[in-house]
């Protein structure tokens, strides 16, 4: 597998056209309804949770066929925008222009929060460093540190392949605003395939590789109680202090996103904007329901409606 380049992007520009009635014709509407109802569109990393979500969904509701478009995130706000559906799946919430763009239009557009994931970062079973700061992580980023000994000098790996999903991904732009504080990520050593999946792959065959996708793609669907990554790689336990050590830094569990201890958490979104209650609508108030919550707790994430209660656990060995 070979990775694509890693290209700087801009924001959309959209031009919006102005539709007038004459005379006493019935308005046309400057949209396709159904078309943009048969759809939603969603960022790629959601694609593991959403088809779970999206199975419940049908088998309890007959006329609940909707189809996903999995994309990047930029391209389904975009699709969102231009009414080519009515919901879209991002972790980022509409910008003032789009949802003045919206109105301006007559629509209602609507933000629905659903969940919180972690941002995991993975790197290959034969890397003995598994922790990293949020501050050493950003370096990495910004191509100040392009070698594995420059933040763990016994390190023999060499450079730091990095690679993400996609260069418009949720991912890259968690990374850029949340990390970097707006900075553009800017190393000759960070690159993107097209899936979060091959992200995995490629982890799991270099042993340089960092990788960072959502934490959704992690859990081993064998164990219930969530606390089990897939065994081909190793997700980096994460600190919010410069100098991250095994006491200070933690992994993407349910609990360490639910008290905070975890730093790279972020939050997803259901952006609605469709002009009449359809199945779009029905879809995102489904995922917010407590059956829609459920899926999320099962898959890993935090719903956002969290009733989680905590307990100890004494843990004797004879």
């Amino acid at each position: 597998m070979k990775k694509n380049s890693f290209n700087k992007f801009v924001g959309l520009t959209l031009t919006l056209g102005l539709f007038l009635a004459c005379g006493n014709k019935p308005k046309s509407l400057p949209y396709d309804y159904e078309a943009a109802a048969a759809a939603f569109a969603s960022d790629e990393s959601f694609f593991p949770i959403l088809d779970e979500e999206l199975e419940v969904f049908k088998a309890l509701h007959a006329q609940g066929e909707i189809k996903p478009i999995y994309t990047d995130q930029e391209d389904a706000i975009r699709q969102l925008m231009e009414n080519k559906v009515w919901l879209a799946f991002t972790t980022r919430q509409l910008s003032p222009r789009e949802m003045e763009s919206l109105k301006a239009r007559s629509f209602m557009p609507r933000v629905i929060p659903i969940a919180y994931d972690g941002l995991a970062i993975i790197v290959n079973n034969a890397n003995p460093d598994t922790c990293i700061s949020v501050k050493d992580f950003a370096r990495i980023l910004k191509g100040e540190v392009k070698n594995w000994k420059e933040i763990y000098p016994k390190s023999r790996l060499g450079e730091i392949d990095v690679v993400f999903d996609n260069p418009k991904s949720s991912t890259v732009t968690f990374c850029v605003d949340s990390i970097l504080d707006g900075q553009p990520i800017n190393s000759e050593n960070i690159g993107a395939v097209k899936k979060s999946a091959e992200v995995i792959d490629w982890v799991e065959k270099h042993e340089n590789a960092i990788g960072i996708i959502g934490s959704n793609w992690l859990n081993d669907k064998r164990d219930t109680t969530n606390v089990t990554f897939k065994k081909n790689i190793t997700v980096m336990k994460v600190s919010r202090l410069d100098s991250a050590t095994a006491h200070n830094s933690f992994r993407p569990y349910q609990y360490y996103i639910y008290n905070g201890n975890y730093p790279l958490i972020r939050t997803i979104y259901a952006l609605l904007n469709e002009p009449r209650t359809g199945v779009p609508s029905s879809f995102a108030h489904f995922c917010r329901l407590p059956k829609g919550q459920i899926i999320f707790f099962r898959a890993g994430l935090l719903p956002i409606q969290a009733g989680i209660e905590v307990r100890e656990v004494n843990v004797t060995r004879e």
